[in-house]
């Protein structure tokens, strides 16, 4: 089962499928798009995300972006999808709406797992069902109602992820700050590595900062933007053809010994090393 909402105007996309790995060649574009992936089987699915292993446990959903690499090959049952590109829904526009950045998408975090409870799985697959049957009804108001069942669901998980993976003792304001810090570090972080240049950015100090993630996580915020650029290093040498020096430069290092120094000092391993270790592995 494969459904697809498109404007060619707009060039935008809105996708749904109960599997992913069959049916992600066979939508019009899945560039630059945003992924909802949902296990509604009974078992757990693996799949892999920037080339690590992830397990989805049944009724549990995670998000992904385009910057991230992700790969079915692994994958043995249906996954299904909800797919959307910025032109259909923009986020970073609708951002007061629905207050998800820096949570479900563009964080710095952890991959934002969420699971549905048990009482709220009848809320979760209704929304399905109401999905599917809106993608029969052609006519000149779609795109507006699949656009705000969207948006439902972005609430609703955002709320789960706010339930589950932030602590409870921070108030909304904070929660804010945490998702707007984690924001702007996935835009800003290959040319602002100071702490003090997302503290102006959010009018905060850089000690509010580092008492907000230190109640939020075990990270600090240095931590965390260093953690970014580590991230991107990785990807950029395991799934592009570049070499060190032009990832370097990619990056933001004006010297590559500058960004081997930092390489080896996240991993234990120069970025040669690390690629070696990639070509050698099973």
């Amino acid at each position: 089962m494969k459904y697809e909402y498109s404007d060619p105007k707009l060039g935008a996309i809105l996708g749904l499928t109960d599997d992913i790995r069959k049916d992600k060649d066979y939508f019009s574009s899945t560039a630059n798009t945003i992924k909802f992936l949902w296990n509604r089987n009974p078992e757990p699915i693996s799949l892999e995300v920037d080339g690590f292993d992830l397990l989805l446990e049944p009724n549990q959903i995670v998000t992904v972006t385009y910057l991230q690499q992700v790969s079915f090959a692994k994958t043995q049952l249906p996954l299904s999808s909800v797919l959307f590109n910025r032109e259909f829904y923009c986020i970073s526009d609708h951002d007061a709406e629905v207050s998800c950045n820096g949570i479900l998408f563009f964080g710095t975090q952890d991959l934002p797992i969420i699971s549905i409870p048990a009482d709220q799985e009848r809320k979760f697959n209704l929304w399905y069902e109401v999905f599917v049957e809106e993608f029969s009804t052609p006519d000149n108001i779609q795109g507006d109602m699949l656009q705000m069942l969207l948006k439902r669901l972005i609430i609703m998980s955002t709320r789960l992820a706010k339930e589950q993976l932030i602590v409870k003792s921070l108030d909304n304001a904070q929660v804010d700050t945490i998702r707007k810090f984690n924001y702007l570090v996935d835009i800003h972080y290959k040319t602002k590595r100071k702490v003090s240049d997302y503290a102006d950015m959010l009018f905060k100090s850089p000690k509010t900062l580092s008492n907000l993630f230190s109640i939020y996580n075990q990270k600090t915020p240095q931590q965390i933007i260093l953690d970014r650029l580590m991230l991107e290093a990785k990807r950029l040498i395991h799934f592009t053809e570049k070499q060190n020096q032009e990832i370097a430069y990619d990056l933001g290092f004006n010297d590559p010994a500058h960004f081997s120094r930092f390489f080896k000092k996240m991993t234990d391993m120069s970025p040669s090393e690390y690629r070696e270790n990639l070509l050698i592995a099973p």
